[in-house]
């Protein structure tokens, strides 16, 4: 089941510090720009059942698993299309807004990028 799917429609200019630390940061289009400066903005609406630990995060054809969900991140993606993207191999969320992946190298993200997550 597809919970939530985006296209990338925009990379803010200090993306690239946050993805050398293997963190994304997502926000929906229309963000503020203090924000939008290091955010992924994409299109992405509705959020059709909880992300968990357990589903798989696509980036394009590269999948990562999902291995836990802060306490606010599904409440920040449905309500503004915000995710902090930790990719660190933690079964723990550091602060409740963090979903923690595979650590692995993070891919090339473009705009057109499609991102999911599906469970």
């Amino acid at each position: 089941m597809v919970k939530y799917e985006a296209r990338v429609v925009a990379i803010g200019p200090l993306v690239g510090e946050f993805t050398q630390a293997g963190i994304l940061v997502l926000f929906r289009q229309g963000a503020p720009e203090e924000v939008a400066d290091f955010s992924i903005l994409h299109d992405g609406q509705d959020l059709h059942a909880p992300v968990a630990a357990g589903d798989q995060l696509w980036l394009g054809d590269e999948s990562f698993r999902i291995l836990a969900v802060g306490e606010v991140a599904n409440t920040n993606l449905a309500a503004l299309g915000h995710l902090v993207l930790k990719f660190n191999g933690q079964t723990a969320p550091e602060l409740p807004g963090d979903v923690c992946v595979e650590a692995r190298p993070l891919p090339a993200v473009s705009v057109g990028l499609t991102m999911k997550v599906v469970g």
